[in-house]
């Protein structure tokens, strides 16, 4: 589309080749942008960009990526700079959960795994797409965390402090920038259950039974329902967008409410 709210922004989402990722490069494009999708999942990332190209011709781009490498970072955010004209939105959305593992069960495998992938991975990101972003302001760096990364539950010990890492590391980014005078903003969006794949080992708890699953997370959400892809991709939109040109250094809590109460 020629007009838009991110008419004209050069988006890289990682993590895109499903659940969140995919609504948030589905709405960032229909509100005019260019997307870059990456994913260590190649194939699914060359069908969401498929998908976004029949409606939106040469609006999207696909790229492998395994977000632990630098080496890929670097070379990820060179090949969708030149692809899209340059770069103006950073959406670190790749990151992963763990097995349910209480401290004396728990594995430094495990701890180091969620700290490389949702964490780590952000410091590259970031320091890499910096002078891109720069370069391209007014831009935005858009980490996306959990409610887990703001309040803490058993057995989620190394889900809980990198979400947590997430949130904090984005402030410090945003006030890096702030102090620089870049004009690059960076907040943290922290969902809490969202209908993607990520509920999975939740729904084989419930016996593979997906409603009764769902019932069951919802019973601490005031609203009493889960969340849609979508309620992430409309915050997204507008944290990519000029609409949010003073916020940063901070969270969006996207939960119904849970932490309310």
């Amino acid at each position: 589309m020629m007009g838009g709210r991110v008419a004209n922004k050069k988006v890289l989402i990682t993590g895109a080749a499903g659940g969140l990722g995919t609504a948030m490069a589905h709405r960032l494009a229909r509100e005019g942008a260019k997307v870059a999708v990456s994913d260590i999942n190649l194939d699914g990332a060359r069908a969401l960009a498929d998908a976004i190209n029949a409606d939106h011709p040469g609006s999207a781009f696909a790229f492998a990526q395994d977000v632990t490498s630098e080496e890929q970072w670097i070379a990820v955010i060179d090949a969708a700079t030149r692809a899209m004209g340059g770069l103006s939105v950073l959406i670190n959305n790749a990151g992963i959960g763990g097995p349910l593992a209480f401290v004396e069960q728990d594995t430094v495998e495990n701890w180091q795994r969620q700290y490389e992938i949702n964490l780590r991975s952000i410091m590259l990101g970031t320091k890499h797409a910096m002078p891109h972003l720069r370069d391209a302001a007014p831009a935005s760096i858009i980490n996306i965390s959990s409610v887990a990364g703001l309040a803490a539950a058993p057995g989620m010990g190394a889900y809980n402090a990198t979400k947590a890492g997430v949130w904090m590391y984005s402030k410090t980014i945003a006030l890096e920038a702030a102090k620089m005078d870049w004009n690059v903003r960076c907040n943290s969006v922290h969902p809490v259950f969202i209908k993607t794949p990520i509920l999975d080992p939740f729904i084989a708890m419930a016996g593979g039974d997906e409603g009764k699953a769902h019932e069951r997370l919802a019973r601490g959400i005031p609203l009493k329902r889960i969340g849609e892809p979508d309620d992430v991709a409309y915050c997204v939109v507008y944290l990519a967008s000029d609409e949010s040109k003073f916020i940063t250094g901070t969270e969006f809590v996207i939960d119904g409410g849970m932490l309310a109460q």
